[in-house]
């Protein structure tokens, strides 16, 4: 007859635990809290509480703080998930090592194919892709007509794609 002492003090007094744990502030969990109680009571030996009732006061309260600080720590790292799925969290923007060295030689793979084209070829398309000077200002700071820069960034858009090609068989 292990636990019932505890177990009838607990449903004698369960009206009076229920409104100390809404008083407490558990608030819509009291009902929850105090069933997670009634569970972990069937696992607890009572013969060496001397004083049931206050035993079960005090349980409730540690279990209404457990719940709270569960509640809290679930509540933090949806937060925290939330937060670096927005991109405002602690992830870094960084791309993992592997993949920053295959984009470094991919990027050198396509300005030594668009260095093939010529200087002028590569100065126009870092120019107008990477810098995002209109081709125009382009034309006048090189010295060249608006046609050569169109031209020019033709031939680097042809070269690419023969870069892409390549990459891809």
């Amino acid at each position: 007859m292990k636990h019932q002492k505890l177990q009838a003090v607990f449903l004698a007094h369960r009206d009076a635990l229920l409104r100390f744990l809404s008083a407490r502030g558990a608030g819509d969990n009291a009902e929850d809290i105090l069933q997670d109680l009634w569970l972990k009571l069937s696992d607890v030996d009572d013969s060496n509480i001397a004083s049931p009732l206050p035993y079960l006061y005090r349980a409730a309260n540690n279990a209404m703080h457990d719940r709270y600080r569960k509640d809290e720590r679930a509540r933090q790292r949806d937060n925290e998930w939330s937060d670096i799925s927005r991109g405002t969290g602690e992830a870094s923007d960084l791309p993992l090592p592997d993949r920053a060295l295959i984009a470094n030689q991919q990027l050198a793979a396509v300005e030594e194919r668009l260095g093939q084209e010529g200087p002028r070829v590569f100065r126009v398309f870092r120019r107008f892709r990477i810098d995002g000077i209109g081709q125009r200002q382009i034309a006048e700071e090189i010295g060249i007509s608006l046609s050569a820069v169109e031209k020019d960034l033709q031939k680097a858009y042809r070269a690419l794609v023969e870069w892409q090609d390549g990459e891809d068989t």
